[in-house]
């Protein structure tokens, strides 16, 4: 016969989720309004304090854009400001790195250093700017086409005139109806060359378009 006592097997008794969890939870919680404190850190002292230190250093590198034979010294630095390459990277997410970015593709393009003008370029966040915005993706467009890749240059024109204003927006749809017609899409040039006829009548290039516009029209089967 077994030693062993007949041993009465005691149910687990089960209370609700949070009272058998609420070690758990109350680590989760707790883990929840550090990310919330490290979040708002980063945002208001961090970030903000980047961006300012960024804004403080590029303003050197800014009055030189725009010169040609200073562009080296804008996208590398001088007398210990840093460059433009410098601030987009070090200085990510704040404005001054993305405005780098914008900065970096113009300048690129003018070299004639197209794939490196659509890395920089292709860094940039929109930001509402109805200048700024519209410019990037032309520039894109811009930098595309000199490397003949032109449908991705019409999908750039495309977005840069449909964001940009009515002083801006005609110099983008006459680029677009350019690369159609490269891409023998002359039905799309068509409607980009009446599109300045129609609503920017008054643009400079809405004076010169009737040629455009009848040679596309002339290649449509």
């Amino acid at each position: 016969m077994s030693t062993i006592d007949n041993q009465t097997t005691q149910p687990i008794k089960k209370g609700s989720f949070l009272q058998e969890n609420n070690k758990s939870l109350l680590f989760i919680a707790g883990a929840v309004v550090l990310l919330i404190g490290v979040y708002f850190w980063y945002q208001n002292v961090y970030l903000k304090g980047r961006a300012e230190e960024a804004a403080s250093k590029m303003f050197k590198s800014e009055s030189y854009v725009g010169i040609d034979s200073l562009s080296n010294k804008a996208v590398k630095g001088e007398g210990g400001y840093p460059g433009l390459e410098q601030i987009a990277k070090e200085y990510d997410n704040t404005k001054s790195a993305n405005l780098a970015n914008l900065y970096l593709g113009g300048i690129y393009l003018r070299k004639g250093e197209y794939k490196q003008a659509i890395d920089a370029l292709g860094k940039y966040s929109a930001t509402g700017s109805p200048v700024a915005d519209p410019l990037a993706l032309g520039l894109l467009g811009d930098a595309y086409s000199e490397l003949k890749d032109y449908k991705q240059a019409a999908t750039y024109y495309k977005k840069a005139s449909d964001k940009a204003s009515k002083f801006t927006s005609p110099m983008f749809l006459k680029k677009l109806g350019l690369v159609n017609e490269n891409l023998k899409d002359f039905g799309a040039a068509v409607d980009a060359y009446t599109k300045i006829k129609t609503q920017y009548p008054e643009s400079a290039e809405a004076q010169m378009v009737d040629a455009y516009l009848a040679r596309a029209q002339a290649q449509v089967k």
